[in-house]
């Protein structure tokens, strides 16, 4: 890999496993400094011995998502420790899979609280900061979810779509300051919490793993399920100045499951 992050400061949540960690891995490769959070310290402590960086380049940082003023202190902590952020990557999350029927309200407050409320803690948190100096870049990791319809997973759609349509309407606000705000929309990708989806979208549709997989990837003309580190290489895209004129964006990764 080249340099195209090369002294930028990003801060990527739920960096601790799965998409976020391949982000962290790949911006730590393409120069990045970095300041990773999570909710599990024992595993964000592990990232970042195995990143090999010096302690003035990465920074752990254990944080609930929802939890608003502990998310402006951790941002806080991260610019008196560099000094600025210059990119955020949205990527914590959660997943549930009930036909419509069976979710609680509690069921589409949950995801909501860490899906989009989570997003939104943040953004706020650094917006003011980007459009301060006049630069900088946000990257939601939204999901297929958040462009179309499915089944027994209604809670988890809601708070995908609530993403995009919060990346387009940031984008309009944030671009007079020369920040721009994307959202990446993984299909398939093949992480724990894949691994999750998987039974427990089998259950609700009352089918075996093997058998709902197989009627899975039959939606995918590609045929296969797509790897972190594809996504990760399109979060340092627009992280990167080569993307400086892309804003407002949902991008899918997903093997063209969704065609638009």
């Amino acid at each position: 890999m080249g340099q195209r992050l090369k002294d930028k400061v990003a801060l990527i949540t739920g960096a601790s496993r799965g998409i976020g960690q391949a982000i962290a891995q790949a911006y730590a490769a393409e120069g990045a400094k970095l300041c990773l959070l999570a909710t599990d310290a024992a595993r964000l402590t592990a990232l970042k011995e195995s990143l090999g960086l010096p302690d003035a380049h990465i920074l752990v940082q254990s944080v609930d998502v929802r939890q608003g003023d502990r998310v402006l202190q951790a941002v806080q902590t991260a610019i008196q420790h560099f000094g600025h952020i210059d990119v955020l990557v949205n990527n914590a999350g959660i997943y549930k899979s009930k036909p419509f029927l069976d979710y609680a309200v509690q069921d589409f407050q949950d995801l909501l609280d860490v899906n989009l409320m989570g997003v939104v803690n943040f953004m706020q948190a650094c917006l003011p900061g980007m459009q301060a100096r006049r630069t900088g870049s946000i990257v939601n990791i939204a999901s297929t979810a958040g462009k179309w319809g499915s089944r027994n997973q209604s809670a988890y759609n809601v708070s995908k779509h609530a993403v995009v349509g919060l990346t387009r309407c940031v984008a309009l606000e944030a671009s007079p300051y020369g920040v721009t705000v994307n959202a990446i929309c993984p299909g398939f990708v093949q992480t724990d919490m894949v691994e999750n989806l998987k039974k427990q979208a089998a259950e609700s549709a009352g089918a075996s793993v093997d058998a709902f997989m197989q009627a899975a990837l039959a939606r995918v003309p590609l045929g296969r399920i797509i790897t972190p580190e594809e996504i990760a290489a399109m979060a340092v895209y627009l992280g990167s100045a080569e993307a400086a004129g892309i804003t407002g964006q949902s991008m899918h990764i997903d093997g063209g499951m969704v065609l638009s």
